[in-house]
């Protein structure tokens, strides 16, 4: 499907034949609770440690603080870290410990999506239906995701990680505006223009920087979490599909562009790739340092490491992607 294809007035219609045309239901069994993270293998994984050329790491993650981009929408807030025990409690003798040891400790309480982040599979439902044709509520309780919680893929998020720099590739200042919907096309031209490293197939970590935290560092957070922003098309459901990826990630709040393409939506895209694709999502990571030293050397793919927190349950989990050149 191209842009020009697009029936704005119609979401319903669009979005379900989008689902029915990329659904991975069954692909992998009744029982799967992984999606995407089964095209990344053994064997991927073990080609992929032969990535590591120089050494050289970067955390791909946002800092967890108050200072983060959170402004209270669904209740999401950015971390509230407090200390229990502290330097002075041990100078003042406050803590009952013998022949002169102490120590600090300290809590930390936030949403599990406010800052770098992967959405589970349990996290987006379409019609009431979740991953693999799984009634929402059959999944999804009080007591959290009892099928698809995240701790289900803790262990198998590693490989070859790709970035596709579209922010470098499309605009001299490296970002796109708000509002950009980057297409198949785009991200075709962007692996084009950055050569044989940026081929992206079965089983691959996709990072995909627009530029826009980038803009936030340097102007101000402003509407970064929830606003308008550069992101995936709508139509690019398709290319997600095919190319059998085992996850995206961006460095923007929510991944496709917003506003989204329809007169009258809400993440159409995150409707379809996570509940039918089983696709597994990141956000408000931060690309610049290793787009940087990608753009140096003209090497885009490395390892990547990105487990989440195997919080029991969880629709979505904090995390510190590691990536390996």
């Amino acid at each position: 499907m191209s842009p020009d294809d697009l029936d704005r007035t119609d979401p319903e219609s669009v979005i379900a034949a989008t689902a029915k045309r990329v659904s991975n239901w069954g692909r992998w069994g009744p029982d799967d609770v992984r999606g995407t993270m089964n095209h990344l293998d053994a064997d991927k994984r073990r080609a992929a440690a032969a990535l590591v050329r120089t050494g050289e790491s970067f955390s791909l993650a946002q800092r967890f603080d108050m200072d983060g981009p959170q402004k209270g929408w669904r209740r999401r807030t950015n971390p509230v870290h407090t200390m229990l025990d502290t330097g002075v409690d041990a100078v003042h003798g406050n803590q009952g410990f013998p022949h002169g040891i102490g120590g600090a400790d300290d809590v930390i309480a936030m949403p599990l999506q406010c800052s770098t982040q992967w959405d589970g599979l349990g996290h987006i439902f379409d019609h009431g239906m979740a991953w693999n044709g799984r009634r929402a509520d059959k999944v999804v309780t009080s007591l959290g995701d009892h099928v698809t919680g995240i701790e289900t893929v803790a262990d198998v998020i590693a490989g070859r990680g790709v970035l596709l720099d579209v922010g470098r590739a499309l605009d001299a200042d490296g970002e796109l505006p708000d509002g950009f919907a980057i297409t198949t096309e785009h991200l075709e031209r962007t692996i084009e223009r950055q050569g044989a490293t940026a081929t992206v197939g079965r089983g691959d970590l996709l990072l995909v920087r627009t530029g826009q935290l980038t803009r936030a560092r340097r102007d101000g957070w402003g509407d970064y979490a929830g606003g308008p922003a550069p992101g995936l098309s709508f139509t690019t459901a398709d290319w997600l599909h095919r190319t059998e990826i085992a996850a995206i990630a961006t460095d923007t709040w929510g991944f496709e562009v917003r506003p989204n393409e329809f007169d009258h939506a809400f993440q159409p895209l995150h409707q379809v790739v996570i509940p039918h694709v089983g696709l597994f999502i990141g956000e408000m990571w931060d690309l610049d340092p290793l787009a940087a030293a990608c753009a140096t050397d003209g090497v885009y793919d490395f390892f990547l490491t990105a487990g989440p927190l195997p919080v029991t349950g969880a629709v979505g989990s904090p995390v510190n992607p590691i990536a390996v050149r």
